[in-house]
């Protein structure tokens, strides 16, 4: 996904570009209005500042909305919700108050794809539903709830953040640093041993549905494992002892 950043504070938009690329998005950076209405390459969000130092940011929302329907996030340290409600006015999708983690905006930029994606993908019947996982597994991130075979898994808060994040790009290999700054914080400076907690919960209730590998040194990676859903006809092959399922929150939640 490639992200145009409107932003003339070099800390801000260096971190922020950082942190973006770190999960796989393309970042185009200009810092300031004129750049980005002359700006060329495609792209598929836009992050708008709107202290910029040549134009005021609300009227480079206005130029950039009556240009086309690509999403608009208001990234801002004005905090008056004048600011704000002039901002979704004049087109903008949502808006982010300064400071903010990169793990806020990027929650942010996702959920502003979803609502927008029915846009160009009407009639497919499949927009907002859940996302399912192999045969077994489905996990509906507008309900916030997790279903095997139908039936709910219980899981804490952070059990499901952790779970919802490493699904996302199943296979991918995610570093200790990256899941502990989307699951839990930016900021976080505390012990990663919470981490390897929320791991073995996640491995026991869902045993025989996915696998999380440890790669030393490094971080996690989630893969989905093969099974049949009972009458299904799939051809996928059974795993054994897939069928347990039980997994589905007999362990308490781990805080």
């Amino acid at each position: 996904m490639h992200v145009l950043l409107v932003e003339d504070d070099e800390p801000v938009a260096e971190s922020l570009g950082r942190g973006l690329k770190r999960y796989g998005f393309e970042v185009d950076w200009v810092t300031t209005g004129a750049a980005a209405l002359s700006h060329t390459s495609p792209y598929d969000v836009v992050l708008l500042d709107l202290g910029l130092p040549d134009t005021d940011g609300l009227d480079v929302c206005r130029a950039l909305r009556e240009r086309g329907n690509v999403p608009i996030i208001v990234i801002s340290a004005r905090s008056d919700e004048t600011d704000r409600v002039v901002g979704l006015e004049l087109g903008a999708d949502d808006y982010v108050s300064k400071p903010f983690g990169v793990r806020e905006v990027i929650a942010r930029i996702r959920a502003v794809m979803r609502r927008v994606q029915p846009r160009t993908a009407e009639g497919s019947g499949a927009a907002g539903g859940p996302d399912r996982y192999g045969t077994r597994l489905t996990i509906d991130r507008k309900a916030v709830r997790v279903h095997v075979d139908g039936e709910e898994i219980a899981l804490s808060p952070k059990e499901y953040d952790l779970l919802a994040f490493l699904t996302e790009e199943p296979g991918a290999l995610m570093s200790r640093e990256q899941i502990m700054e989307a699951v839990w914080d930016a900021n976080w400076f505390g012990p990663t041993k919470t981490l390897d907690v929320h791991v073995a919960a996640l491995r026991r209730k869902f045993a025989g549905v996915i696998a999380i590998e440890a790669v030393r040194g490094v971080g996690f990676r989630l893969e989905i494992v093969g099974g049949t859903v009972p009458g299904s006809g799939s051809g996928t092959v059974p795993v054994p002892g897939s069928g347990s399922g039980s997994g589905s929150g007999s362990g308490g939640p781990v805080s």
